[in-house]
């Protein structure tokens, strides 16, 4: 049995994935925290194998909760299991030690998956987050032989996100929400979130003003 501990700050979602995990073979939940300094205290307490970290938390968010897991506790292994998979919160988290990272569109199976392969020392990562992993290491490489690489992304206004912007484009594009999840390959309930968020940067109260706004900033045709 693996010993998992679970951490998140909406009750729901982390009641939710404590009940999924009861159900998967080989799996126990050991401890279920609120937000990344009750993660650490627990994982002192409890000793878990492994630790299903939220990143966006109060008190403590999840990338410092995983740089001191792995500084204090290197027998625990992290997985990231979040809403986001931009740069900003991917890069930050593998970099604090986290060695796998699935958004919460994962379904029992791939979560089954990403916490074996950490046990067993591997990655244990979500398609999308290694097909990014591999454009940022094939630029790096370009850029070491002295080629151009790719392109970084833009200067983005009033704090989105990659992912925002490709949502928001996609908006202005007058795709609705189950064909922008389909083109991104995740969940409705993610685009929503990500609607929400951009919304609240822009001050878009709807989606008319949303797409105002992208023609405004020149994010019509997504990010690279």
């Amino acid at each position: 049995m693996t010993r998992v501990l679970v951490a998140d700050d909406q009750t729901v979602v982390r009641e939710g994935i404590v009940m999924l995990l009861g159900l998967l073979p080989d799996i126990e939940v050991v401890g279920a925290a609120a937000d990344g300094e009750e993660a650490v205290q627990l994982v002192g307490e409890l000793g878990p194998e492994v630790v299903l970290m939220d990143l966006r938390m109060p008190r403590c968010d999840g990338v410092e909760a995983t740089r001191r897991i792995r500084a204090d506790y290197p027998g625990t292994q992290v997985v990231v299991l979040t809403t986001y998979a931009d740069d900003n919160s991917l890069f930050p988290a593998l970099r604090a030690g986290a060695r796998g990272y699935l958004t919460k569109d994962a379904g029992g199976d791939e979560i089954a998956r990403a916490i074996k392969a950490v046990v067993a020392g591997e990655a244990g990562l979500a398609p999308q987050v290694q097909r990014r992993l591999l454009e940022r290491l094939s630029a790096q490489a370009a850029e070491a032989a002295g080629g151009p690489g790719v392109p970084e992304a833009p200067e983005l206004p009033d704090g989105l996100t990659v992912r925002e912007a490709e949502v928001l484009a996609l908006v202005a594009q007058g795709l609705s929400n189950s064909e922008i999840a389909s083109r991104l390959y995740v969940s409705v309930t993610t685009v929503k979130t990500h609607i929400n968020n951009l919304f609240a940067k822009t001050g878009a109260r709807d989606r008319a003003q949303a797409v105002k706004y992208a023609y405004q900033h020149g994010i019509t045709d997504g990010v690279t």
